[in-house]
């Protein structure tokens, strides 16, 4: 029997339905300000997405488009200016930037209580200990999809390919919080098939198209699959072989629509949580 497959996309207009409500009983508008360096394709699309996005939830949004040359002295100063302006509740600096510039020291410029992406230090911290606050997008739209579809992780052994900052490691917190047994894989984990084959839950976020094949899944488990790689052809497609894993599998996300639109939707989610904290 095939795979449940887990509808990201419907599930995503769901949520942004449930913001955009919340949103317009607030005293003001919710406003993201999104900053885009250079002229990456794909950002491009990540970007005009999220602008879609903060239009259909009612929010107030700005971008901020850039030339690849831009000093990183003049975007710490845009970042500042940000930080300061009460109408402006989530800053988004879209990933990658170009390679002179200090990611890191950009990201931790943007004020915790403003950093929606979940990437600040104080706010990974409050995510290490188990408080309340902005969840990383991607991660909790996975566990958000797990909710809708009535799956409780508690107790169930939780396998993760990628170690990654974004995605990898926060999931396995939230993982854990959420009681289940985890256990994280990488480039250099040996024996990567046999502990798929252990896996409830399985989470592919190492962007390797193929990586994970069908004789690599428990019957009935839960596959996740979280990368966006193009193949041969150019399509878009996960690290998992989808054809062979629904075949095998309980429930399935697809790529795309399955994860992509889920970590869009708790974008906007963070930002409605900004505007709740600055009043």
């Amino acid at each position: 029997m095939a795979a449940i497959i887990m509808d990201g996309k419907a599930l995503a207009e769901k949520v942004k339905g449930q913001v955009r409500a919340q949103a317009e009983a607030l005293a003001r508008t919710p406003g993201l300000a999104v900053i885009l360096v250079g002229d990456n394709p794909a950002s491009r699309v990540y970007v005009n997405g999220k602008k879609k996005d903060c239009a259909q939830c009612g929010f107030y949004s700005e971008e901020y488009a850039l030339p690849a040359e831009t000093s990183q002295q003049e975007l710490l100063e845009l970042i500042e200016t940000l930080n300061s302006r009460e109408d402006i509740d989530g800053i988004l600096l879209q990933l990658p930037v170009p390679e002179h510039l200090d990611e890191q020291a950009l990201l931790h410029a943007i004020r915790p209580d403003k950093d929606v992406d979940c990437f600040h230090p104080y706010n990974v911290g409050q995510l290490m200990i188990g408080e309340k606050g902005f969840l990383p997008c991607t991660p909790a739209g996975v566990m958000r999809m797990l909710q809708e579809y009535g799956i409780d992780p508690a107790g169930k052994r939780c396998v993760i390919i990628g170690r990654s900052n974004i995605v990898g490691k926060p999931q396995a917190l939230l993982m854990l919080r959420e009681n289940a047994t985890v256990t994280i894989c990488h480039s250099r984990t040996q024996g990567l098939k046999e502990e798929c084959l252990r896996a409830d839950i399985l989470v592919a976020a190492a962007g390797k198209t193929g990586l994970v094949t069908g004789d690599m899944i428990k019957p009935g488990a839960v596959v996740i699959d979280v990368a966006m790689n193009r193949n041969a052809e150019g399509k878009l497609c996960g690290d998992v072989e989808f054809a062979a894993a629904q075949e095998i599998a309980g429930y399935i996300t697809p790529v795309p629509g399955g994860v992509g639109p889920m970590t869009r939707a708790m974008l906007m989610e963070n930002t409605l949580l900004a505007a709740r904290m600055h009043g």
